[in-house]
């Protein structure tokens, strides 16, 4: 595949396996680098300004860690991609499972009520010093999970490392999904069409 940026350099802002793959997927080549920052320390009423508010925090511990100055200096621009992503249930917001029952409560409880995921995406050009950022939401409807389904899932562990222990795209999950109303990859938290445009926003303003 391509790459899709021979004129500037990408930092992916993140761990996730899935947000790593998904920019893979979108034909870009990228650097690692990870934001330690209390997630809990940031609150906020809404999910929509949580999860901005989260990617911004993170954003700002990345471009702390990197010397900005030679980001400036640099005739390539170099463009940071940092996100986050919450589950709303029933007007609640979830975040990682704090523990096995708790995933497991989160779990069972999925078909009888209202869920979405919320992704956020703050893209930042550390030439320029721009950044944009924006939301996607995707409203999830799910058939009941089976408990056999449910401790093996528990079990192998991913979904104790996840936002409201849902993981949608999971062989034991999908069968159990009724409807998603918006896209995959923002529910594995990188929305494809919102980071194309962001990138494309910081990189007009050079």
């Amino acid at each position: 595949m391509e790459s899709n940026q021979p004129h500037f350099k990408l930092i992916l802002g993140s761990s996730s396996i899935a947000r790593r793959q998904i920019l893979t997927d979108m034909g870009y080549q990228f650097t690692l680098m990870s934001a330690d920052i209390d997630e809990k320390s940031i609150r906020k009423e809404k999910p929509e300004e949580l999860v901005l508010a989260l990617a911004e925090a993170k954003a700002d511990a990345i471009v702390s860690k990197l010397l900005t100055t030679e980001c400036a200096n640099e005739e390539q621009p170099t463009v940071l991609i940092a996100s986050d992503t919450v589950v709303v249930y029933e007007d609640a917001v979830r975040e990682k499972p704090s523990s096995v029952e708790e995933a497991r409560e989160y779990i069972r409880g999925y078909y009888k009520g209202h869920t979405a995921t919320v992704s956020s995406v703050a893209v930042t050009n550390l030439k320029t010093g721009v950044r944009k950022g924006g939301v996607d939401r995707v409203e999830i409807y799910f058939n009941e999970i089976p408990e056999e389904t449910i401790e093996k899932l528990i079990e192998e562990g991913m979904v104790l490392k996840v936002a409201g222990a849902l993981l949608i795209e999971h062989p034991l999950i999908l069968p159990c999904v009724k409807e998603v109303v918006g896209t995959t990859d923002s529910v594995m938290g990188l929305p494809k069409e919102l980071t194309e445009k962001l990138i494309k926003e910081v990189l007009a303003s050079t």
